[in-house]
């Protein structure tokens, strides 16, 4: 498509943006959430500049629906809520503004910001204690990729674009703002969400932006363990598939990041590897049925073929007291393995319980008819929904529509930063004591 352009007003220092104009994008205001649009006109309203932006925008170019819309303007925090009495104020280190809606829909407006905390000079392993506001540009310039760069005005319906996103999304690729090698060393969490997208839309990513994951990808075992657990739940509720599998693995970052997986992909075993790949085949149908599934499901399903590699008593059938045993055993292995995502002992122990009556399930197993006895067992349910998930990856019936345990972290729903003095690192190079999840301490 050709691409008309235009100037809009910028200082000396900043960059002139590609304005696309209404007539080159398929792009309309007509397409986006009507409490969105709601939000924008009264910042305007108010004379403030304000457009949608990231995914949002990225999603419409695309010709999808946006599963989230968010909002940046040069109107303050204080200034928001002001106009929004339906809004509370969120963060710490930087604040952005959530306005409610009905059917607990939110919309989430921020306030233009200079840079990612990430990327502010200083000492590489210490966040500064707080952020700057700042300029549209240093707002699309702050962000990771180029293609969630882009705003989208809806005054003149223009697209602006800072980074050459439109670019990337006409030529399908991913790639970092900036300087890969020193965006990715200021913040090595980018290679996953860098990852995550290519799989989710089908993407490549460009030469540099892979080469510098590939580089860089040990780098992730100096990242706190509440933000690398954040993000692969976040994969796995929502970008995990096929391609994701496979680009984890063809990077090395899989097993940056689950080093207990080791052996598990043999060359003479491929199964398994094909095993997961179906797994979150079936994960991801289930999911875009709305059927929303827990931490403990997820990562149980995701550790099944690690389970039947290291415990040879997932193919027999076992007796109630071996299949105790059996469940200790694979929580002494999880309480190790998955030491370094800080996952709670009692949703280990509810994974390990998982995957040791997975065994119990395949064995009574007759055209999904279950025995009386077990269909009295308080855990039949929960157990026989994981067991069909399983069942379907494994090439047997695909699992009909049922009703799943709900997952713990509800959607858009964002916690308030802990209240805390002193400075959080991004990631610290040093391996010391002490502090949050073992990180340094600072002062």
């Amino acid at each position: 498509m050709a691409q008309k352009t235009q100037k809009i007003p910028v200082t000396a220092d900043e960059p002139a943006p590609l304005v696309i104009p209404r007539s080159a994008h398929s792009l309309s205001s007509k397409d986006i959430d009507r409490d969105a649009l709601k939000v924008l006109s009264l910042l305007h309203k108010e004379g403030h500049n304000a457009y949608l932006v990231g995914g949002g925008v990225r999603d419409l170019y695309l010709g999808k629906t946006p599963k989230d819309y968010d909002i940046s303007t040069d109107a303050k925090p204080g200034q928001i809520r002001k106009l929004f009495r339906n809004s509370r104020t969120i963060g710490r280190r930087f604040r952005l503004v959530q306005i409610f809606f009905s059917d607990n829909k939110i919309i989430e407006v921020s306030t233009f910001r200079c840079r990612s905390e990430y990327d502010i000079e200083g000492e590489i392993n210490v966040l500064p204690a707080n952020n700057t506001f700042g300029s549209e540009a240093d707002d699309a310039f702050r962000r990771d990729l180029t293609i969630n760069s882009l705003f989208y005005d809806i005054e003149n319906e223009t697209i602006i674009d800072y980074t050459g996103g439109v670019a990337d999304l006409n030529h399908r690729i991913i790639r970092m703002v900036g300087d890969p090698e020193k965006r990715i060393t200021r913040d090595p969490v980018r290679m996953l969400r860098a990852i995550r997208h290519a799989a989710r839309i089908g993407f490549s990513i460009e030469e540099n932006t892979w080469q510098s994951i590939i580089r860089h990808r040990s780098e992730l075992k100096l990242c706190p363990v509440s933000r690398i657990r954040d993000e692969l739940l976040k994969d796995l509720r929502g970008g995990a598939n096929r391609q994701w599998l496979q680009l984890l693995l063809d990077s090395g970052v899989f097993y940056v990041l689950f080093p207990f997986y080791q052996g598990v992909f043999a060359d003479d075993d491929a199964e398994r590897q094909e095993l997961l790949a179906r797994i979150f085949a079936v994960i991801e149908r289930v999911q875009n049925n709305k059927q929303q599934l827990s931490e403990a499901f997820l990562l149980g399903l995701f550790l099944i073929p690690w389970t039947q590699k290291n415990f040879p008593e997932m193919q027999e059938q076992l007796k109630n007291s071996q299949l105790f045993s059996l469940s200790g055993k694979i929580k002494i292995a999880l309480d190790t393995n998955l030491n370094h995502l800080n996952i709670k002992k009692a949703t280990i122990e509810y994974i390990a319980s998982l995957l040791a009556r997975l065994t119990l399930f395949i064995a009574h197993d007759t055209d999904g008819k279950w025995p009386s006895w077990l269909k009295k067992k308080s855990y039949f349910r929960e157990n026989s929904q994981f067991y069909m998930i399983y069942r379907e990856a494994a090439g047997g019936e695909a699992a009909d529509e049922i009703e799943l345990p709900a997952p713990e972290i509800k959607s858009r729903q964002r916690r308030q930063a802990p209240r805390h003095s002193g400075r959080t690192p991004a990631f610290t190079r040093q391996k010391s004591k002490g502090g949050v999840f073992g990180l340094r301490k600072t002062k």
